[in-house]
């Protein structure tokens, strides 16, 4: 127990040095989450300065941080909102864990570190911080798609994050880990969020109105911050995370219609105690430590910031997000935070690992702390680089791609999830689990296996070996063909569903769009599948057999993609061609709204080329004297023109250099969100309340 003394101390210390580091850091236009690691290096016990607070107090406060961040962030998050972006959050969260897992096991292995010291390096730099995340997006005003893209990933890697601790506790234990015991650590933590929500769904809703009815701020506030904690310590007291239990508690209330009143007066709480939280990770720096273990430290920083940047990217973009979503989503989600000091904290408390993990996973989380900020910052510039830089036909596939997700989406569910997709799905998962098993078997009795055959047959024991590894390749071989078959007929199912053939014996428009979308779809399916089995076999494998499998049909299907790219940049400058007439037939047509209804039919005439919307160029237009290079449509929007009427003349695909001129009709094509923000950028109307407010330029 801490005395009240000591505790005041502590508060005292932590606070008056971050108000000074803060005010600071505002003079000097940096995020305030730097000023705060900073007075924690300051507070903390490895420098020689007499401001020192005592650790253990300021740890238990910031824990108090952590809770109302989280309960803050779930305020803006309705279960609702929570379903609708889970599905891509989750095979997003899926790709990046898996990846991240992988390298941290390498790093460690090539560190010279054991099997289990390489396990833990690998998850505890495969979830990323919640807290610091989501204090950066607050002090940078982050809102709309982005910041639901990024949250949803987080909760699922939280969800991760559980699984993967009770995994590593097993192993470690010397318990092992079976499959039935993984299905029940999975079903536990389903049955407690499900059982959850639906009894929060009937009480803390209805109890909230009824309070902010009583219209009594401070009572709200009581009644709030009491569902919070009161949630949090539930699921503590189940074995999970409070941070979780935190940010569920904030989508139950969000559920009341309340959430901005709520919100509103947790703030000045939420903030004083977020402060000491990030206050507290500074304190963790030991400058000692960090130059004992400096080439792990930087190895696994660089190794954080770019595979979690390529990994959430890669993700978000195969799951229908625009280009600059995905890059904005891959470099805010690059550090790693609490739940990897957990994580290391488990390693040492099963003496799984050595003393310097710990260390390390504290020095990296604070370095990715100071660099967070500023990749959300320069998110946006870089973003939009990207995308000028992609080849054409990538250019042309990124939007047309998020369109047929958008169809997809859309389609009826007996096409998406119907009976033919669900066994599919099964099939696939069969095909994985067995050649996890198959490696895993054939590792753990190798040994065995290689005594029998050189007793009973007198073969050499090396060559023994190279028998048993050449037949669990060729068992293997089946299971690898299952995978590539069952993900084309998934992606045929899935294509056909978002770009329906022609039944009637006319050309087929949609053909070329739907097999590069077809090979698209083959190619997440497999890397959804590929990278956790690899992920999971690596430790049983000697060298990169695993890895150069997965490159190998993955280079394979690039190819393939990039020739389907090509041909549907081809098609697009054709359809592009077709759009021209249809503006051109209707730029004599007095009717009212005319230019609105130009392209109606057009969608349905060829259909791979989303929904084109004409927009009308005023002389009032922010982009009007503009080239389309200086406008940056596509990079700030992820919409694109595929073609411009300018009187009786028009341009098919213009380039980037092409003069925006006022009565202009642009023909815009991309995703519903994306082609209405482009019709705000193109107006100076505000943007649509759903998107993601530009950062880093201006039009």
């Amino acid at each position: 127990m801490h005395g009240a003394h000591e505790v005041l101390q502590a508060i005292a210390v932590v606070l008056c040095v971050a108000a000074v580091t803060t005010v600071l850091f505002q003079k000097l236009r940096q995020p305030v989450v730097l000023g705060y690691i900073l007075a924690g290096l300051v507070v903390g016990p490895y420098l020689p300065i007499p401001l020192v607070a005592n650790p253990e107090v300021v740890t238990t406060l910031s824990e108090l941080g952590v809770i109302l961040l989280m309960f803050s962030l779930g305020l803006e998050f309705s279960l609702r909102k929570l379903f609708a972006v889970g599905p891509t959050a989750g095979v997003t969260a899926v790709i990046q864990c898996s990846i991240m897992i992988w390298l941290g096991f390498v790093v460690g292995r090539a560190f010279g570190w054991t099997t289990l010291e390489s396990l833990f390096t690998g998850a505890l730099i495969s979830v990323s911080s919640t807290t610091i995340i989501a204090k950066a997006f607050d002090e940078q005003n982050i809102r709309g798609r982005l910041r639901e893209l990024v949250v949803g990933v987080l909760i699922v890697e939280d969800l991760i994050a559980v699984l993967l601790m009770a995994t590593l506790t097993a192993i470690s234990s010397g318990t092992g880990l079976s499959v039935g015991e993984l299905s029940l650590t999975t079903g536990r933590l389903v049955a407690f969020l499900v059982g959850l929500v639906v009894v929060g769904l009937f009480i803390i809703p209805r109890a909230v109105r009824y309070v902010v009815k009583l219209n009594k701020p401070e009572t709200t506030l009581v009644a709030s911050v009491g569902i919070c904690f009161a949630v949090a310590l539930l699921a503590q007291a189940f074995g999970y995370s409070v941070a979780l239990g935190a940010f569920l508690a904030g989508s139950l209330v969000a559920e009341s219609g309340e959430e901005k009143v709520v919100e509103h007066l947790v703030q000045p709480v939420k903030d004083i105690f977020a402060a000491i939280f990030f206050v507290s990770v500074g304190m963790l720096i030991n400058p000692a430590l960090i130059a004992e273990h400096w080439a792990a430290i930087l190895v696994l920083t660089v190794v954080v910031i770019v595979g979690k940047l390529f990994s959430v990217t890669l993700g978000a973009f195969l799951t229908g997000h625009s280009t600059r979503t995905s890059v904005q989503a891959g470099m805010s989600l690059a550090q790693i935070g609490e739940f990897s000091f957990i994580i290391a904290g488990l390693g040492l408390s099963l003496k799984a690992t050595g003393n310097f993990i710990y260390p390390v996973a504290v020095a990296v989380s604070a370095i990715t702390t100071l660099t967070t900020p500023l990749l959300i910052r320069v998110s946006g510039p870089v973003a939009s680089y990207v995308d000028r830089k992609l080849p054409k036909p990538l250019q042309t596939f990124a939007t047309l791609y998020g369109t047929w997700v958008e169809r997809l989406r859309d389609a009826p569910r007996r096409q998406t999830f119907g009976a033919s997709v669900r066994r599919l799905a099964r099939l696939m998962v069969l095909d994985a689990v067995l050649l996890i098993v198959l490696v895993i078997g054939t590792s753990l009795t190798a040994g065995k296996l290689g005594s029998l055959i050189e007793q009973r047959l007198g073969i050499d024991e090396n060559l023994s070996r190279y028998i048993i590894l050449g037949g669990a390749v060729l068992l293997s071989i089946p299971f690898l063909v299952g995978v590539v078959q069952v993900a084309r007929r998934l992606g045929e199912e899935l294509a056909e569903a978002a770009l329906p053939g022609r039944k009637d014996g006319r050309v087929d428009l949609a053909a070329a769009p739907r097999r590069v979308l077809l090979v698209t779809l083959q190619l997440g399916i497999i890397l959804l599948v590929s990278v956790p089995v690899v992920a999971i076999t690596q430790p049983f494998l000697r060298g990169a057999m695993g890895p150069l499998v997965v490159l190998a049909l993955i280079g394979a299907l690039g190819v393939t993609f990039w020739r389907g790219a090509t041909n549907l940049h081809g098609h697009v400058r054709a359809g592009a061609q077709v759009i021209v007439e249809a503006l051109a037939a209707q730029s004599h047509s007095r009717e009212p709204g005319a230019d609105e209804h130009a392209l109606d039919h057009v969608s349905k005439v060829l259909p791979g080329l989303g929904e084109p919307v004409p927009v009308r160029l005023e002389a009032s237009s922010p982009a009007a004297g503009k080239t389309l290079a200086e406008v940056n449509l596509r990079g700030l929007t992820g919409a694109t023109v595929l073609a411009i009427r300018r009187g009786d003349s028009s341009v098919s695909v213009p380039s980037a250099q092409e003069v925006l001129q006022p009565g202009d009709v642009l023909a815009l094509t991309g995703t519903q969100d994306a082609v209405e923000a482009a019709k705000s950028l193109l107006t100076g109307a505000p943007a649509p309340a759903s998107e993601p407010e530009p950062t880093g330029a201006q039009v």
